[in-house]
């Protein structure tokens, strides 16, 4: 017959990992035990993450979040969570404002006046590590 090593029952699993999923809210936990590659396939997928954040947040996203947003995703901190997203899919934070009325602010401004993740307008942009 054939040489051909086909694992048939790896491959549907897989199918049914891309296909069944794409287009979701994905609702998980950022606490460094989830494979990066999980989070990047998942957003490549189609789908958008909701992370709650338990540790460092630049720490634990560094791993995944050049690859997001080399395929044009967006990654955004809010409230103690990390939202995800796909490419096509933006996060709209126009609803946001700081007690000033000025627009959210980035995470070095944010982590530089110790802004509280509990505060309305509280928005970060994710670091994505070194080049």
């Amino acid at each position: 017959m054939s040489d051909w090593d086909l694992d048939l029952r790896d491959a549907e699993a897989k199918m049914d990992e891309a296909f069944a999923a794409a287009g979701d809210v994905v609702l998980g936990v950022l606490d460094g035990t989830t494979d990066p590659e999980e989070w990047v396939r998942s957003v490549d997928y189609g789908n958008t993450l909701v992370l709650s954040i338990d540790g460092d947040l630049n720490e634990l996203a560094a791993p995944f979040a050049r690859d997001v947003k080399d395929m044009d995703g967006e990654l955004m901190h809010f409230r103690g969570f990390l939202v995800v997203t796909p490419p096509g899919v933006s996060i709209d934070t126009d609803r946001l404002s700081d007690s000033g009325g000025e627009e959210a602010s980035g995470a070095d401004d944010a982590e530089a006046s110790g802004a509280d993740d509990a505060e309305a307008g509280d928005t970060d942009e994710i670091d994505e590590g070194e080049d």
